[in-house]
Formats: C-alpha cells, structure tokens, sequence
C-alpha cells in the first residue's frame, strides 16, 4: 500500500506544482502574469517550472515506489520486467486520482485569478494540453515521437552502481539526486520537441485534469475539447510502447 500511496501522493504534487506554474503565467493579474505578451519568457518559465514538478514529485515518491508519476513509465517498466503486471492497474489509478487531486488543488489556489481571466482556452489550458495548431494525425504524431524520447531515454539513466573494493561489495547512488535525470530529460523534452502540442507525455496528467475542467463550476469555462482529448492519451501510450520495445530489442 505504501507503493499505491506515494504514486498517489507523488502525481499530486507533480500535476499541483506543474499546473500550477502554467496558472501563474497564463492567468490574469497573478505575480507572474505575462503582461507583456512575450511568448518566450513564459514558455521557458512553464518548462522549467513542469521539470522542477517532476524532480520534486520524484523526490518524495522514489524511496517506496520508484516514483513512476506516469503510467507510460508504469506499462514500460512491467513491459522489461521492472515491476510485476498485476501491480500495474493499481499503480496508474493511483495516478490518475493524484492527478485529478492536484488539479482541483490548483484551482483553489488560483480561483479569483480564474474570474479575473477571460479567455475560455486558457482556462482549459491550466488543466490540460492543447495543440498550436489542430491536425490530429501530426498532433498525434508529436505526442508519440515525444513519449517514446523521453521513455528510451529514461530507460538508460542508471542512478545506482556497484564498486568492489578489497573483495567488499558497495552501492553507490545518486540519493535523493536521483530525481535529477528525469527532470533534465522532461525539461530537453518540453523544450526542443514541445512547440507543436506543448507535450502531455503522460496521459494521467491530460486526462485527469481535464475530467476535473468538466465538473468543476469554473467561471466563465469553455469545452473541455474532449475531441482532442484521445491524442494525448493514446498518443503516450504508443510512443511509450515503442520505445520499450526498441530498447529490448537492443538489449537482446
């Protein structure tokens, strides 16, 4: 159960601190709010903000359950036999609830800036992704190609060795460091591959919010686009399978 609870706990704190930095940009009259419609400075302020999400959700879920935060990374690690499959549907309800956890937590906190802004899509866009431009097959596309980079490449960060010294055994690892490398890999990710759908790359963080936009009594909300929502959903999901597949094909 402590598993279940930190995956739980973990996304929390993931989609709270993550949303939460697109809020702080993109909503009206907030501290950070991007009054001089530069574009640049609040893209770079919402992909560092995300990437320090992750390494503080990493950080507090990593000692008991591995910190998945994503059930891309859940399906891949059962996939190379990390994790076993019968702990997997209990691992990614746990992070679709915290998902869903955070992001009501984010609008309490950002409540009056909601009646302060007008824009219905930017409202939808504190819950969930949205493309620049809506071609589904090259959204999707974008959601697989940005997935399946960051999956292969989570696959190879090894944050624990062994050293041997006078016939002795030692760990050694990164501590709680170790939620450094997938940070880092998030923040290349969003930053070089983000500017077509602003990548979910995890389909508990897009659909849990967006199930949350659709009952919560937001002033002056929109749709919540449910005819987009499969892509960043599905989109993961094949990227994530691809890349596992790939790297067990190399590894055999």
């Amino acid at each position: 159960m402590k598993q279940i609870y930190a995956e739980f706990l973990g996304t929390t704190i993931l989609v709270f601190l993550g949303n939460s930095v697109v809020a702080n940009v993109l909503l009206s009259k907030t501290k950070c709010s991007n009054k001089n419609n530069d574009t640049s400075i609040g893209w770079l302020t919402i992909s560092f903000g995300w990437a320090l999400a992750v390494f503080m959700g990493v950080l507090v879920a990593y000692p008991y359950s591995g910190a998945h935060l994503n059930p891309c990374v859940t399906i891949s690690y059962a996939m190379i036999g990390k994790i076993p499959w019968n702990i997997v549907p209990f691992y990614i309800t746990s992070q679709f609830l915290g998902s869903m956890l955070g992001s009501i937590m984010v609008w309490l906190l950002y409540k009056d800036y909601f009646h302060e802004t007008d824009s219905k899509q930017i409202k939808l866009s504190i819950f969930s992704t949205s493309p620049s431009i809506k071609n589904k097959l090259h959204n999707f596309f974008s959601e697989v190609l940005s997935t399946f980079t960051f999956i292969f490449i989570s696959l190879y960060v090894t944050i624990e060795g062994v050293i041997h010294f006078q016939e002795i055994e030692y760990t050694i690892g990164l501590g709680t460091l170790g939620a450094l490398p997938s940070s880092l890999i998030i923040l290349g990710v969003i930053l070089s591959l983000g500017g077509s759908t602003g990548p979910a790359i995890n389909p508990a963080r897009d659909l849990g919010p967006r199930i949350i936009h659709s009952i919560l009594p937001i002033h002056g909300k929109g749709s919540s686009d449910w005819d987009y929502s499969w892509i960043p959903v599905l989109g993961p999901l094949t990227g994530s399978i691809l890349a596992t597949s790939l790297y067990i094909f190399l590894l055999n």
